[in-house]
């Protein structure tokens, strides 16, 4: 039986503090909760757009910060559109936080790889946030990104701060790219067989298109990884956010309510099945 939360379906009034620009379709949004706002690296809530309606966007700040609501959002609809469209000061409704999260602390003691692709940075940049704050605590820290070209990459600052750190590596490709482009060129999977790596001690965060993690999933098998030992970020039409209205559906499970982070050795025979 389905536990509901208290309120789940009244969405919170918040405030827009800021947006900033990520690309010529992607903004993200810093939204003033009233109260300290706790999430765990890998939840979403869902945003609610008056007048339109609501949308799942996983948040993508700092665990750390709990003045802040951060959300990137990519404009591939009517209400996803609108929030990328906002103005600061503007009023958006906010239910959440929901679904499972990156299992950070679980893989303290061992070499993590952070996998992501297009968007799917902006559901990884809290356990980055989480693993670069705890840094002394993990082995080799690895960041894999890949974007359809430049002009897609996010965070550019960030990306590049955490390079001079110089305690993670940090390797960005693009499916395509000018003469001017530096980096890597092609997909993100193809850098998977470069990266040292122990199979045995090593746990990989995986999100971004599902065509793109099939892939990756089948490269860290072939370096040895383990099932037990690889997490995905599944994405899917998330409606109601509590698994009562069945959009999310995936095998036996409810994205939105056991996910959207799943273990492979769970979902890998769904995974293979590309009609779920």
């Amino acid at each position: 039986m389905t536990v509901v939360p208290v309120g789940w379906s009244v969405p919170q009034p918040l405030r827009v503090a800021r947006v900033r620009r990520e690309s010529a379709d992607v903004a993200t949004l810093d939204l003033a909760p009233a109260s300290p706002f706790v999430f765990a690296a890998g939840q979403f809530n869902m945003l609610y757009v008056f007048g339109l309606g609501e949308v799942a966007i996983s948040i993508s700040g700092d665990p750390a910060t709990a003045d802040r609501i951060v959300h990137t959002v990519r404009a591939v609809g009517a209400v996803s559109g609108a929030l990328t469209r906002l103005q600061r000061d503007a009023v958006v409704g906010m239910r959440g936080p929901y679904g499972s999260c990156w299992p950070v602390a679980e893989a303290e003691g061992s070499d993590v790889v952070i996998i992501a692709g297009g968007l799917g940075l902006a559901p990884l940049r809290p356990a980055v946030y989480r693993v670069l704050a705890r840094r002394r605590h993990y082995g080799r820290v690895v960041l894999l990104y890949g974007v359809r070209g430049p002009a897609d990459i996010l965070y550019r600052s960030e990306l590049e701060a955490w390079r001079r750190r110089l305690d993670v590596d940090i390797e960005v490709t693009c499916d395509h790219a000018g003469a001017d482009w530096r980096g890597n060129v092609g997909v993100v999977p193809a850098l998977i067989p470069r990266i040292p790596l122990d199979p045995q001690h090593a746990v990989a965060f995986v999100c971004g298109p599902e065509i793109m993690m099939r892939f990756t999933v089948a490269a860290l098998r072939d370096r040895g990884l383990s099932a037990d030992r690889i997490c995905l970020s599944m994405e899917r039409n998330m409606k109601c956010a509590v698994g009562l209205c069945g959009r999310c559906q995936f095998g036996p499970a409810f994205v939105c309510r056991d996910g959207p982070v799943f273990r492979l050795d769970r979902i890998a025979p769904l995974l293979a099945i590309r009609e779920i």
